[in-house]
């Protein structure tokens, strides 16, 4: 399970809305266009590609980040687990928490780059 904690308070604070699914609820599909990413509230969500799971994202978590980055397609789906709550952050308001939380955009980074090692099994250049 991801271990990438968010400082949920943030959400409160900037008013975030929130939203409820049931488990085994589709949140977002492979390749569809990307609005928004999500932090987990409560509950579980497996992030999917080709029937693997590649991620299980648990309160804290964060998911569907990459896409508001690049505006590229999802390149994974994603699913909740288990009934789930989820923060859902669109692009605008993405755009805004990366310019005056810059907790919340040093954390984004930190987050890509440990996929990135865990994908690629490198521990990186010191």
């Amino acid at each position: 399970m991801s271990d990438d904690i968010f400082d949920l308070t943030m959400l409160e604070r900037r008013s975030i809305p929130l939203q409820n699914f049931a488990a085994g609820e589709r949140i977002f599909l492979e390749q569809e266009p990307s609005d928004a990413m999500y932090i987990v509230c409560r509950g579980a969500v497996d992030v999917v590609s080709f029937g693997r799971v590649l991620d299980k994202v648990g309160p804290g978590g964060v998911f569907g980040e990459m896409a508001l980055i690049d505006d590229a397609p999802r390149n994974a789906a994603a699913q909740a687990s288990q009934p789930t709550e989820v923060a859902v952050i669109d692009k605008r308001t993405f755009l805004t928490l990366i310019s005056e939380e810059p907790e919340f955009a040093l954390q984004i980074m930190k987050l890509m780059a440990e996929r990135v090692r865990r994908k690629s099994g490198a521990a990186g250049c010191a």
